[in-house]
């Protein structure tokens, strides 16, 4: 169909796209609550622009809803998808009634409890910055429901909220046919206590006409819509359940743009988005596809867990924990912990990373630590699992081609002596910063940070990260392992928490006696800290600094202190090869 649309509406300095020049059939009435709600449009916002004032989220959707472009609202359902839709760029939230409704297991049918919804909003709007407005269903009953509802919407930073014409408790519009409509003078007062109610004057109401849904066709859909703009709606959304937009096509060419026109394409998807510009649309709802989308991860997450009763084919397609812990801001309460809190020595880290390493063209500039895997550094991809879990102060001991060795925030010490000496060697290099809590890594692992975060919560006061099941499923080419003799193997349970504690490390253990690999990653508390440094002096003292390996020095604490195990599995790699470096890529 060819859509024809006002565009002298939409033209003209300083003009709302809204104030239509042909309004000689509008009521008296109507044309003073054009006139109010034109004048209360974008204007307010934008002079808290002029004077200085920072923006406010309800001045922010009305900006969205009386802008001269097309906007676009996402449907969130709870704190975290309110983050979510913020995090991918949309400029506004729809707090959909029903996926917040089945978020909580129940019907769309107002089985939730209006203060039940706030508590959800309330979440809502402190998880992000973007203005939201709530699909308020029919306000929760009459005009004295409406008033409160807004009040108390107001009070929460709610921006706006949605009604619709229909009877408390409602159905949603997508269930059964012919739904009955509320009287017209009745939702007029609905919607007039609404903007009586608002304690912002930005505060947008938003009136959802039913008609078309319930078959009463589109006169009686435009008599609805001019009834509402006239009761002060700051805008009308028309819905319709049809497969394509020919209606709201009809609704928005006859309406010619008197105020702001909202849809929810859902059952209409496939039509153009560019037809919605041409049409004079306002603002698009994306009504429902976060819960929907999370349905099916959840369904075929679940069903894969369950069949193959193992984690193995999930956990690199799923989300991370640290992003988990990014998207909700743990980095902002370990700064506030920081600030807040008494004083308390950060944990240090000391990187092993003095050896060049053997990848042909990859390492004749550079050492192995500095190797790109997916535009970072292995050194850097390290040092960020390592802040990640609060270890910022980080020590690099480096080695071959040092000047390459930067990442930003580390400090650095120098093994010149690299190629004639071993680890130990290396890690003496350090001993300053072997004061207090302290991590020692080699420079050329990558781990996933719940590893690290077990051996932080560890109560040891020396703990090394063992895999259990490193034998089994790694290369069996490799030949170079630090092997583990522990005093109880690697159960697999759960349940067992009985402590293990390390006999011996080497890469030369009987297989019998094998409990696993150790990756390159140890923990020490201060008393941990100060047995690892007498030991070094002792290791210099006895003349075997310059070729003891680090597997040595751990078995030497071993004997004199208690060493403890931390198993896992897998969600972790050293990078050797050629093969291992293709590995790293896929890994991160």
């Amino acid at each position: 169909m060819k859509i024809q649309v006002d565009m002298a509406a939409r033209q003209g300095a300083g003009q709302s796209r809204f104030r239509n020049p042909d309004i000689r059939f509008m009521s008296e009435d109507a044309m003073k609550a054009f006139e109010d709600t034109a004048s209360a449009g974008p204007s307010s916002g934008a002079a808290a622009e002029r004077s200085g004032r920072p923006k406010t989220v309800f001045a922010a959707l009305r900006e969205e809803v009386f802008s001269p472009s097309l906007s676009f609202l996402m449907e969130a359902h709870n704190g975290l998808s309110a983050k979510i839709v913020e995090e991918a760029g949309f400029r506004g939230i729809w707090a959909s009634g029903l996926t917040g409704s089945a978020s909580l297991g129940l019907r769309d049918s107002n089985e939730a409890s209006w203060t039940q919804v706030l508590d959800t909003l309330e979440y809502m709007a402190d998880a992000t910055s973007l203005p939201i407005l709530v699909d308020g269903d029919t306000g929760y009953g009459n005009f004295n429901n409406v008033r409160r509802l807004v009040r108390k919407l107001c009070e929460r930073g709610i921006a706006g909220v949605c009604i619709e014409d229909k009877l408390f408790p409602k159905t949603n519009s997508f269930i059964g046919e012919a739904q009955p409509l509320a009287d017209i003078d009745e939702f007029c007062g609905r919607i007039k206590a609404g903007k009586d109610s608002q304690t912002d004057d930005d505060f947008v109401l938003v009136a959802r006409i039913e008609a078309l849904i319930s078959g009463r066709g589109m006169e009686e859909a435009l008599r609805r819509a001019e009834a509402y703009h006239a009761a002060g709606a700051d805008a009308i959304l028309i819905h319709s359940k049809k497969s394509t937009a020919t209606e709201i096509f009809e609704f928005t060419e006859r309406w010619a743009n008197r105020s702001p026109v909202v849809i929810v394409p859902t059952m209409y998807y496939a039509t153009s988005t560019d037809l919605f510009r041409q049409a004079g649309i306002s603002t698009i709802i994306w009504a429902n596809h976060l819960l929907r989308s999370s349905m099916t991860a959840m369904r075929e997450t679940a069903r894969r867990i369950f069949e193959d009763q193992s984690l193995r084919e999930v956990e690199g397609r799923v989300a991370s924990v640290r992003d988990i812990f990014a998207l909700v801001g743990n980095a902002e309460l370990e700064a506030a912990e920081r600030r807040y809190l008494p004083g308390k020595a950060a944990p240090k880290a000391v990187v092993l990373a003095a050896s060049r390493g053997d990848l042909g063209d990859l390492t004749r500039d550079q050492p192995k630590c500095m190797i790109d895997v997916r535009g970072q550094s292995l050194l850097q991809r390290l040092v960020s699992t390592l802040g990640d879990s609060g270890l910022r102060d980080v020590t690099v001991v480096r080695g071959y081609r040092k000047e390459a060795v930067a990442v930003p925030g580390i400090k650095t010490v120098d093994n010149d002596r690299f190629a004639e000496t071993g680890e130990v060697f290396s890690l003496a290099q350090a001993r300053k910063a072997l004061d207090g809590e302290a991590v020692v890594a080699y420079g050329d692992v990558l781990f996933r940070r719940y590893i690290l975060d077990g051996l932080m919560s560890s109560e040891g006061d020396i703990v090394v990260a063992v895999d259990g099941l490193s034998l089994s499923v790694k290369d069996p080419k490799k030949t170079v392992r630090d092997l583990v003799a522990a005093d109880r193997p690697y159960s697999g349970s759960y349940l067992d928490d009985t402590p293990v504690h390390l006999k011996s490390m080497s890469e030369s253990i009987p297989s019998a006696e094998v409990s696993g690999e150790w990756i390159g990653l140890a923990r020490f508390s201060t008393q941990g800290s100060a047995w690892l440094r007498a030991e070094i002096d002792l290791i210099e003292a006895e003349g075997l600094l310059e070729t003891a390996d680090l597997p040595l020095l751990l078995t030497r604490l071993a004997a004199k202190h208690p060493v403890v195990v931390q198993y896992f599995t897998a969600h972790w790699l050293d990078v050797d090869t050629l093969s291992d470096l293709a590995d790293a890529r896929n890994f991160t």
